[in-house]
């Protein structure tokens, strides 16, 4: 079954962020599938997790998936530094923080003046897409009916940072690199120990323990697993964007900014939308604690972990049956909340 889909650039001119810096003839690029309503209140904004592009999220639409294309109206936001909307690869006075704020009143002004979108049903994010829906519920309560988080928090955590800063400076140690997360040709080692680094990540220790790598996805050994699934992943990826986004998941925050002034309590207090929270049991970087910690400032929260030992792939679940099932039978029941 197809339904309809446009996509297209945005021109936002000249856009200046606000940790410092102007992104110059920002753009961002943008995908939609569904229809718009008359009424305008059946839109759902898909943002982008790390280095996802709108085509690597298609997998979660369809009549029978996640998000269903025949009742909603789904708009996909290529998010900064991606390598489809304006990034660091691009520009060498690219700002050196772009923060999920940037990008969500981005978003905003792109549904307000493409579409004449001021209110959304829902907003819908898995990892830094998540922290992108919680900042839209913060930093706009009033235009966000329901934010759902998958694999997010809405301040990333020191635990988190460490690992951040790991392949931060993974990249800044490469021989290609001339400062400021810039670089004179793609640095191919480095992105190599970058991507080892991301796969003890990304992965549980259960995951690693049962096998996984192996059965569930089909590589003959660990070594190929590495290589197949991780460095190929990252050699497609322009270095540049990739340290810029981590830069971006690095300051991810609700709080600060002039609205909430770093109190994290008051930014959580004042988000009126329904937030459904959906960390993985076993994930590395957003475990179910911190969500836990978050759901008490909340108006109107559940809180629902995903069962299952893929870490934080378990957001993301194109190839795993029973974490697809999950996610799709919590995000549909909130959806018809």
């Amino acid at each position: 079954m197809s339904w309809p889909q446009q996509e297209g650039v945005y021109a936002l001119g000249d856009l200046a962020v606000e940790k410092g810096g102007v992104i110059r003839d920002a753009r961002i690029v943008w995908r939609t599938h569904g229809t718009l309503n008359a009424a305008k209140d059946n839109v759902i904004v898909y943002p982008c997790s790390y280095t996802a592009q709108h085509s690597d999220m298609a997998w979660l639409i369809g009549p029978d998936a996640i998000l269903d294309p025949m009742r909603w109206f789904i708009v996909i936001p290529n998010m900064f530094s991606n390598g489809l909307s304006s990034g660091a690869a691009d520009d060498l006075t690219y700002p050196a923080i772009v923060t999920s704020r940037d990008n969500v009143l981005a978003q905003a002004r792109l549904l307000k003046d493409l579409f004449g979108i001021e209110r959304i049903a829902a907003v819908y994010g898995f990892s830094m897409g998540a922290q992108q829906a919680y900042h839209w519920a913060a930093l706009l309560p009033d235009q966000v009916e329901r934010a759902i988080a998958v694999c997010g928090t809405a301040r990333t955590a020191v635990h988190n940072k460490i690992f951040l800063s790991s392949l931060l400076r993974t990249l800044e140690a490469a021989p290609e690199h001339i400062g400021n997360g810039h670089f004179r040709e793609e640095p191919r080692a480095s992105l190599k120990a970058f991507a080892h680094i991301y796969a003890s990540w990304a992965l549980s220790q259960d995951f690693y323990r049962a096998g996984l790598h192996l059965s569930a996805l089909q590589a003959p050994d660990l070594d190929t697993f590495l290589r197949t699934d991780w460095e190929e992943r990252y050699f497609i990826r322009r270095a540049a964007n990739l340290y810029a986004q981590l830069v971006t998941w690095y300051n991810g925050d609700i709080s600060d900014n002039p609205l909430y002034q770093n109190d994290l309590v008051a930014a959580l207090q004042g988000i009126k939308a329904r937030m459904l929270l959906m960390p993985s049991r076993t994930d590395l970087y957003f475990p179910p604690a911190d969500n836990a910690a978050e759901i008490q400032h909340l108006k109107v929260a559940e809180l629902r972990p995903i069962p299952s030992i893929w870490g934080h792939r378990a957001g993301n679940p194109a190839v795993i049956p029973e974490d697809y099932a999950f996610l799709k039978g919590a995000v549909r029941d909130w959806l018809d909340r």
